[in-house]
Formats: structure tokens, sequence, C-alpha cells
């Protein structure tokens, strides 16, 4: 076993034990404010014992108009959070593992009907899954609204014992929404060109360094999408300078966007089963008609391809481009593929979702050489499932009603 992946390393001034990085995941357990529940402390804590370099926490939303339609999302839109983030770090910290938690607001990628709030967005531009409502353009006191939302946050992660945070730019979420044309329309100084669409994360990103110094500020960051006029590689490149820039200190790179259906998680077949008995716009629907619709959602569904290391070659792209550390997410689940990527110099760090929720030990596990490659399936059962319950590893199958 090639030992770099296991030697202990540095990352935005953050020590880790190894580079095997659990990627942010919803985990549906927090309580009604957005506060950590003791299941979410567990699963937590069962991480660092399982070995993981790094723990990235599920989004947290900044603003309640940026909070999830999925139950459960935790929040740091207030100091009365403070206490309870500080125990959950507390606790993680005493088995050696750091945790840096992810901000976001959803933007158009919620619903008002959960919120109570309106969805906004930088441009009038409905979403094809999240399509009840056309989003609110944001002003500029709305924007400017929203980037001290993010530094509060992250002042809060500070306060709260975080080992830093990191900023959600990918898979369509609000700032995600600026960096991308097809939902970036503007025509002021917030859209056009790509600083333009960036200059929110620029002011986000100075302000906290104002205020915070040299905490770690982390981003993740699509490469990619696959929208009209969307995010392409060679922009992402761009962006990535900017970010190194701006003072970012480590990019975590992703791809796609909600609308783009198993984009973001891929797998060789589509949870249809899964997305009918969870989702909001099907699960209540008569069967004979979930019957019918079954083929038209398959289609819609598949994944592009290829559905293995699909981001490693933007990241090489990015990585070349910038002296930062840079972490690639994406269907790197064996110890061959893990190894080639960072030992070919394609990518400092790995990180993991699907894996970490069949096996949160699967660190300890591939160190130990008790295997050499993640049980996950690449089902997606838990990404959709989370509609309705915690998330779990379902392997591929729905529980049986009781």
């Amino acid at each position: 076993m090639p030992n770099s992946v296991f030697e202990p390393s540095t990352l935005a001034g953050i020590r880790l034990k190894n580079r095997l990085i659990r990627s942010a995941t919803h985990e549906s357990m927090a309580d009604e404010r957005g506060a950590p529940t003791e299941l979410l402390e567990k699963l937590y804590i069962g991480l660092a014992k399982g070995g993981a370099g790094a723990i990235i926490t599920g989004y947290a939303g900044v603003r309640q108009d940026g909070k999830s339609s999925l139950p459960g999302m935790l929040m740091v839109d207030n100091d009365g959070l403070i206490p309870v983030y500080r125990r959950l770090t507390a606790k993680v910290h005493e088995h050696n593992a750091p945790i840096i938690l992810q901000i976001a607001h959803c933007g158009r990628q919620t619903r008002s009907a959960v919120t109570g709030l309106p969805t906004v967005a930088p441009s009038a531009v409905k979403d094809k899954i999240f399509n009840e409502e056309t989003p609110h353009e944001l002003g500029e006191k709305d924007i400017e609204t929203i980037i001290n939302s993010f530094v509060s946050a992250a002042d809060r992660a500070k306060t709260a014992g975080f080992d830093g945070i990191q900023l959600h730019l990918a898979h369509g979420y609000l700032l995600a929404q600026f960096l991308s044309g097809y939902t970036n329309r503007r025509e002021d100084k917030w859209g056009g060109s790509t600083v333009n669409k960036f200059r929110i994360v620029s002011e986000i990103m100075q302000r906290i360094r104002e205020k915070l110094g040299d905490y770690p500020v982390l981003v993740k960051m699509n490469a990619y999408d696959n929208r009209p006029g969307g995010m392409r590689a060679r922009e992402a490149v761009e962006i990535a300078r900017l970010l190194e820039f701006s003072g970012c200190n480590a990019i975590e790179v992703s791809s796609g966007t909600v609308e783009e259906g198993l984009s973001i998680m891929r797998g060789s077949k589509q949870p249809v089963e899964a997305l009918l008995a969870c989702n909001f716009r099907f699960k209540d629907m008569p069967p004979p008609l979930k019957m019918i619709s079954a083929p038209f959602i398959r289609f819609a569904m598949r994944s592009p391809q290829p559905i293995r290391g699909y981001n490693l070659e933007a990241a090489k792209a990015i990585k070349q481009a910038v002296s930062i550390p840079v972490i690639t997410v994406g269907s790197l689940h064996d110890m061959t593929d893990i190894s080639s990527a960072i030992e070919s110099g394609s990518t400092d760090y790995i990180s993991m979702s699907r894996p970490f929720i069949i096996e949160p030990d699967i660190v300890r596990k591939f160190q130990d050489g008790k295997q050499t490659a993640s049980r996950c399936i690449m089902c997606n059962y838990c990404a959709l499932m989370i509609e309705v319950d915690r998330v779990r590893c379902y392997y591929g199958k729905l529980p049986k009603k009781k």
C-alpha cells in the first residue's frame, strides 16, 4: 500500500492523519432549530473513530430563506446555536479528527412551501426540480445581506471550535448559481464576466479574512455542469485562480447540479423506486400513475459517463493552475484509484461521501488492509431517501413496510 495516502499532512494549517476526507453529506439529523442532534454527534464520532483524515459536515444554512427543503438541515444563522456546536466539535476532537463546517445558501434549490419565505437567486430562472415558483432576483441590498450572513456564519464556526469552514460553491446552490452563466444572467457588477460572477465569493472571502484573519477557508466548487451556458472546465480553472488570489486555502472539486439528475452522485442504475417512494412530487401519486411515469423518470435520471473518477481530469487541470491543495470527490472508492490519483499528482486529497455512509470506518479498513474497495454499490438510494428519513445505506432496497 503506498504510504503517501496514509502519511500525516497539513491542509490549510489543519493537521490530518491521512489524505482521505469525509465529503459533506446531508444527514437529515438536525433538530427544528437546525442544531445537531445526539444522533448526528454519534455519526461524526463514528467517522472520527473510523479513521477519517477530516470530517466536512453536511451543509449548514446561513439564512432561513436559504434553508433546504429537505428535513433536518443544519443551520448556523444565529449565535444561539454556538454552544451545541461547541459540544459537537469537542466530542469529535477527543478522537483526533478535525471537523470543518460547510456553510451554504440553497438559493433557488429549495421551496417556499418549506421555508415559509420567497426563494431567491441571482436571476429569475426557474429550477426544473424545484419549479413551484420563479425565484426572486436578488437586489443589491439583498446580496449585501447574504454576504454578511456568510461572514457571520464563519465567525460562529470559529467560535464553536470548528477547525475551518467550507464555502459551498457547487451543485447548483446559491454561490454556484452566481458562478454559472446558466443561472446568472445579470448585466450588473454581479454578472456577465467571470470576475463579476465571482464577485460575491470575493467579497465573502475578503470580509472573512478581515474579521477572522488566517482562519482556514476551503471551498467546494463545480468544475463543470451540463447546463446551457453553464460552468465549463476552462472557466473553473480561472475561478480556481481567483479563489487562490482571494485567500482560499484549499479547493474540493466536484460537478453537476440537482437539476441534472444523477450527475452529482453517479451510478449504473437509476433509483426510480426510491424516487417514487420519497420525492415530494411522486410519493403520494396513485400506484398506476407511478407505473406509467417510471420509464420516463428512468430516462431523465440516467447517469452521465463515466461513473467513476469523473472529476479527476478537471481536478488535475485546477491543480496545475494553483498552488493551494486540491481535493477530489466523485466515485473514487477503491485504493487502486485513490493511490493512483494521489501518486500521479492529479490531486492532493480524496474525499468520499457514499463509502462513509455504508462503512463509517472505511479508512481504518483500508489502512489495516482488511479491504481494498468500498462495499458501496452506488445505488444512490441514500441520496434520495433523505427526503423522508435520516441518511443511511439502503443497499439498493427499500425497507419493508410494517
